[in-house]
């Protein structure tokens, strides 16, 4: 039986794990006024994401599950942010 945990799992993990917790308090304290811009941003990041998870799904084994988890949680992270946004920007028109 092969060792689960090795010291790169170890690492990816503490530093997954760490990257949880900075990514709750930053989005957290971010005032109202900064929450569309943010929105934007992290609409910018996913798309980065997806493209780093093809890679990882053309890889074997658990780099392909976990490359599918990612384009499927970005993909729904980026159209709910164009959704949400649509949504804002038609609150500020005008009613004809």
């Amino acid at each position: 039986m092969t060792n689960l945990f090795t010291e790169t799992t170890t690492h990816e993990l503490t530093v997954f794990v760490l990257a949880c917790f900075v990514g709750y308090y930053v989005v957290w304290r971010v005032t109202p006024a900064l929450h569309a811009p943010l929105m934007s941003v992290t609409n910018a990041v996913s798309s980065v994401i997806i493209i780093g998870a093809f890679f990882s799904v053309a890889q074997t084994g658990t780099a392909r599950i976990c490359g599918s988890v990612a384009i499927a949680l970005a993909a729904v992270n980026i159209f709910g942010g164009f959704a949400i946004t649509h949504r804002m920007l038609n609150m500020f028109h005008k009613n004809r």
